[in-house]
């Protein structure tokens, strides 16, 4: 399998400028073929083709004094930024036959987007010198800070640039067939969640890091002084890096908590099953920040791509199976549940059930995994509801479903 592995580069001035050069001329002519084929369907005229749109918008426009400068650039990230552009057409109509979730029309790239990149394939002779350094063409030899060692030779690189003005270098390399995990016993059911950011079914609960939450007070901070600042000045520049570079730490800090406990869970246990979660539906709810700051999606994506990297086996359940509704002791379906009910007791069996750890158990069974439900049964106390998502109490006193309140 493929997999992507980036780096962070330190470019200097002339170097800077270099990319900066590479990004602009790679923008024009993305916005140039775009507008071609959207000139042509307006006309009601066939679709220029990528290689007829690659004279015509690389080739001949070199020799012209208003593109005179995209011969300053390397050639393949102009034709790169040409198949960008086929590869944004095709998921845009693979979206409207059902092939793949909706996407929009390609849109025209602008100068002042928050992530700028230019690709270099093998054909851009580019190479990483035995400094450890990245030469690329046209531009020069830059510093990379090596985190780790790549599995195999990359087939291209790309240099992106972020809204904190930081520059990555970003590999595409093949993956060794013989990286699978030594075999093991354990199987894992997980159930995602907000107060407790994963319950996994043999009762272990991890708890939520809230980066954004934490992160707030300074945000607003920075947020605040940006709006002071005059448009169009300096200050406003520098004001924004601000901004940007707080969010990317909260990024960067939820992604690498993400990828630690992937990892950790991916090495102890042979199979893993998750429930899919209507993300997009939660994030309409009052629930919204705390559902992007959770960032439930990126998480099961890496439990996905690690799976099946390292040979263990993932599944995803449906997400209207009634994992919160079935006693996990018993299988008897007890009807849906507020979600201030933290704790309640089947009907069936008189089983006390910790809601969160039951549904782990109950996506584990729903996947086809052999796992125990003894660790769903927890002693009958009252346990507090979360007051600042789950809703709110009656008189001051909480409540545990099938147990009166004290």
């Amino acid at each position: 399998m493929q997999l992507r592995y980036s780096f962070r580069v330190y470019p200097n001035g002339p170097q800077r400028s270099a990319l900066a050069r590479a990004f602009g001329c790679s923008r024009v002519v993305y916005n140039d073929a775009l507008r071609a084929r959207e000139t042509a369907r307006a006309e009601g005229a066939p679709f220029p083709k990528t290689g007829d749109l690659s004279k015509l918008l690389i080739t001949d426009a070199k020799k012209t004094d208003e593109r005179g400068w995209l011969g300053e650039v390397s050639a393949v990230v102009l034709q790169q930024s040409l198949r960008d552009l086929d590869t944004a057409y095709r998921n845009f109509f693979d979206g409207l036959k059902g092939k793949r979730p909706l996407m929009g029309a390609p849109r025209f790239k602008s100068r002042k987007d928050n992530r700028q990149a230019v690709r270099f394939t093998a054909n851009a002779r580019w190479k990483i010198t035995t400094g450890g350094r990245l030469s690329l063409p046209k531009i020069g030899d830059v510093r990379v800070k090596w985190s780790r060692a790549l599995p195999s030779v990359p087939s291209t690189v790309t240099v992106v640039k972020d809204a904190a003005n930081r520059y990555f270098a970003s590999f595409v390399v093949e993956t060794d067939p013989d990286e699978a995990l030594p075999e093991t016993d354990a199987q894992v059911g997980i159930d995602l969640g907000l107060s407790h950011f994963a319950i996994l079914s043999d009762g272990t609960k991890i708890d939520a890091p809230r980066f954004l939450r934490r992160a707030e007070k300074k945000l607003k901070k920075e947020q605040r002084r940006l709006s002071r600042k005059t448009k169009g000045s300096n200050n406003r520049t520098k004001a924004r890096l601000k901004v940007a570079r707080a969010h990317a730490r909260v990024a960067d800090a939820r992604r690498e908590f993400h990828h630690q406990l992937s990892t950790t869970i991916i090495r102890e246990n042979q199979a893993v099953a998750v429930e899919d979660l209507a993300v997009k539906g939660l994030a309409r709810t009052r629930l919204a920040k705390s559902v992007h700051d959770a960032g439930w999606s990126a998480f099961v994506g890496m439990l996905e791509y690690k799976a099946a990297r390292y040979g263990r086996t993932f599944v995803r359940i449906g997400r209207f199976e009634p994992t919160s509704q079935v006693c996990s002791q018993c299988g008897v379906k007890d009807g849906p549940k507020p979600l201030h009910i933290r704790v309640w007791v089947c009907r069936a069996c008189g089983a006390v059930l910790d809601r969160d750890i039951n549904a782990a158990v109950n996506v584990a069974k729903a996947a086809g995994l052999a796992v125990s439900a003894c660790g769903a049964r927890i002693r009958p106390v009252l346990v507090p509801a979360q007051r600042g998502e789950a809703g709110t109490h009656r008189d001051g006193q909480t409540t545990v479903a099938g147990i009166p309140a004290l």
